[in-house]
């Protein structure tokens, strides 16, 4: 199933599909770890979403795109729910990444070259410099923060590009 395209030409069932993924899972995760989680007095969840939750795509993918802000504005309302609880809930919010899925997309010199202009580092992230980030964010060093999203998108999301086709 491609994700890549508009909203026109999406079935409701690649829609489910894509939903059901990236948000529907997200939210089980949590449904199901928070008792776990107060019962132990308090934690730190990071849910993971993407920078098309902060920007708008250059690549149709809406569906997609519509999951990962539904992930920043659940994990949000959570911090509120939850706050007073003991319980912290921040979303990392990566642009690409080294993954090896990512890494045999643009192994295409094509796909590489349409993708990196809009990369003002000029490169892909790794898992480790997201790691680094969330690593923070559940450690005590970070007891005060909860809502917040953060991106790891080597400037994507600080960037004011479009290209025309």
């Amino acid at each position: 199933m491609s994700v890549r395209k508009p909203p026109q030409d999406y079935t409701i069932e690649e829609w489910r599909q894509v939903v059901e993924t990236n948000l529907t899972g997200v939210f089980l995760a949590c449904k199901f770890g928070i008792p776990h989680l107060l019962q132990a007095g308090g934690g730190a969840v990071v849910n993971n979403a993407s920078v098309v939750a902060l920007v708008g795509s250059a690549y149709p993918q809406i569906a997609y795109t519509a999951a990962k802000g539904g992930v920043v504005a659940m994990t949000r309302e959570m911090a509120v729910l939850y706050g007073r609880k003991g319980l912290r809930f921040n979303t990392v919010c990566p642009g690409p990444v080294g993954t090896t899925l990512v890494r045999a997309f643009i192994k295409e010199e094509s796909n590489w070259a349409m993708r990196r202009p809009y990369m003002p580092m000029g490169r892909l992230g790794t898992v480790e410099e997201v790691a680094n980030l969330v690593a923070f964010l559940v450690s005590d060093e970070a007891s005060y923060i909860t809502g917040a999203a953060y991106a790891a998108d080597g400037g994507i999301s600080a960037a004011y590009v479009i290209r025309d086709e």
